[in-house]
This record gives structure tokens, sequence and C-alpha cells, in this order.
């Protein structure tokens, strides 16, 4: 099956006019009428593709491309063979996405997976206190509960359930099968396929018979622009309220616990775990596989690196990492001195053999 088999390549657009629109400058005047169609990795991009750099990386790479332009910034230009024209631009990584979104716009959220253009499916149940408005598509085997409120341009993906009196903004995908209940969602929110959005979180007293739950009455407030990837899921709040803030994107198979509040344009990846309580400031990174203690605060615009165990604050601007997370420069040094330890042991135990 060939590369291109879902999401095949476009009409096209000429390289001039894309330059355009990403912001990027076309430095072979006479490439300009070259038509763009697809995207591509550098290794095995071809004639209608185009692709990026982002370092010398990838002069191997460059040995096998045949792409019809390719992005870097000025300092790379000198890599790129001479018969293929180069856009320059100051941030290619941002401009070969912007190239990819007005190549393939459908790629940026959920596809439906039956073919109903608008509307509510007759597979679908929709209670009759539910307010649709207008331009609302419903896919079949969806269930929309008692007066929930979906604003215009919205989708909701086949075999999802909405529970009731959920608020769900305008220009959302919610696709299929994610279940979503005491949640308040903004506008052009995605959530991918199977994620579960205000189910109860993890809380329990213990007691002479056992552990015995405690309720968890609080909600979901999702802002604007998030997007949250497949399988992933964010409890409600105990009493107060699980937030997201406007502009973050979250990974697949992420746990935000109970109360977690979250920033503004923040970058959660694949695997972490915030336990409850614990508030992530703006603008935050956090690698994959990170697991983040309850009741402590990263503050504005740190970063945590993969695989890091977080289990006290860390201060805004910071970079920490490892196990315990602690400054990059702290940890960095413990493993060079643990890497010189284990080299010694082995050179010690070859003499003694």
């Amino acid at each position: 099956m060939e590369h291109k088999h879902f999401f095949p390549p476009q009409d096209g657009v000429s390289l001039a006019s894309l330059a355009a629109q990403i912001g990027a400058e076309v430095t072979d005047a006479g490439a300009g009428e070259r038509v763009i169609r697809s995207v591509a990795p550098v290794y095995r991009a071809r004639q209608g593709d185009i692709c990026y750099i982002l370092s010398r990386r990838s002069k191997e790479e460059l040995k096998t491309c045949e792409a019809s332009a390719i992005l870097c910034d000025k300092a790379l230009k000198s890599l790129i063979p001479e018969h293929i024209p180069v856009l320059l631009s100051s941030s290619p990584a941002t401009a070969f996405a912007r190239a990819g979104a007005l190549l393939f716009p459908t790629a940026l959220r959920p596809v439906p997976v039956t073919p109903t253009v608008s509307g509510v499916s007759s597979a679908a149940f929709v209670d009759k206190s539910a307010r649709l408005e207008a331009d609302v598509l419903v896919e079949p085997m969806a269930v929309i509960g008692a007066d929930v409120e979906i604003g215009a341009g919205s989708r909701i993906g086949a075999g999802a359930v909405i529970g009731a009196g959920v608020r769900i903004g305008r220009g959302c995908t919610i696709a299929g099968g994610a279940t979503i209940q005491s949640a308040l969602i903004g506008n052009n929110v995605i959530i991918h396929n199977g994620a579960r959005i205000g189910q109860d979180g993890f809380g329990y007293a213990p007691g002479p018979a056992g552990m015995l739950k405690i309720v968890q009455i609080g909600r979901v407030i999702i802002q604007d622009n998030v997007e949250i990837g497949a399988n992933t899921t964010v409890d409600r709040g105990t009493m107060d309220d699980t937030v997201i803030g406007e502009g973050t994107k979250i990974d697949n198979l992420v746990q935000i616990g109970h109360n977690v509040r979250i920033g503004r344009h923040c970058g959660i990846v694949a695997q972490v775990g915030i336990a409850g309580s614990t508030t992530v400031g703006d603008g935050v990174m956090i690698g994959g596989a990170c697991g983040v203690n309850g009741h402590i605060t990263i503050g504005d615009g740190a970063q945590i690196a993969a695989m890091s165990g977080v289990l006290s604050d860390v201060p805004a601007g910071e970079r920490y990492g490892g196990v315990p997370a602690r400054p990059m420069k702290d940890f960095l040094k413990d493993v060079a001195a643990a890497l010189s330890q284990s080299e010694s042991r082995k050179q010690k135990s070859g003499k003694n053999d």
C-alpha cells in the first residue's frame, strides 16, 4: 500500500503562493511556479513534495531527496542540493506545519466515520431537551443526554456519549467513542477517539471496613483551542474544578487527576500522569512518561524532561529532569558521575579477571 492511501496528494498550490501563505522566502525566483501537492520526510520526498530540515543531521537524508522544495533557515541553506529550490524561514518547523495545514486541512481533526454531511443521524440518540445550534453534525450511535448544549459547527463522532448538562462550544470536534460528562467545553476544542472527560476522580478515605469512596462533585472546564489526545482521561474535581487552560495540547494516554489546574499553551506528552490538586502554570512542557506528584506547583514556562518523577514544586522557567526531578544541570552531573563509576567498576572487574 502506498504511503498516501488515506491522505492522497492535493490538487496543489504553486511554490510562490505557498511561500507567501506560510511566510517563507523562495530563493530561486524561477521555481515559483512549481506545484506542491504533499508533504514528506526528507529521505523519501519526491517531485510535488515539500519537506524541511532543522539541523545538519539531515545531511545524509538529503542524498536521496528529490523534493520540489525544502524549508530551512539561512544557516542550513548550503546543505541543500543545487537542484532543489529552498524556502527560507526563521522558523522552518512552524512554516512546515502551516504548509501541511494548507495542503491537508481535513487531517487537522479526526475525520467523520460515516458519510453524513450534516445534521443528526437517524441512528443517533439525542434527548429532546438538548439544544443544538446550526450545522451541528451527530454521527450514528452517538448519545446526547438531557439539557446538553452544543454550539454551531461542532461534530459529535460515532459512538460518542455526551452526558447530561454538558456544554460544548462552537467549532468543536468530539471524535468517535469519546465520553464527556460534568464538563464545560469552550470553542474550537478537539477531543480525540476514546478520551474520557469528567468521570469521577480517585478519592477514598480509609475506614475500618476498607476504603470509603469520597464523592466527586466538581466539574471539568476545558477552555478554547485545547486538543486532547486519544484515550486520555481528565477527571472531574472533587468539590472544585479540574481546568485545562486555553491552547493547551495534551497527547494520547495522559492521566489528569481531579482538581488539577493546567495553564494556557502547555504541551503534555503521552503517558504523563498528573496527580490530583497539582497546579501547572502557563507554557509548561512535560515530556513523555513523566509522573507528577499531587498538591505541587509547576511554575510558568518550566520544562520537564521525559521519564522524570516530579515530587515537589518546580520554579518558573526552570528545566528539570530525573527521578526525583531536579535542575537539569544537577541531573546531568549525577548521570555523568554514575556512568563514570560504572565504567570504573568494569575496569576493576576486568583487571581482577
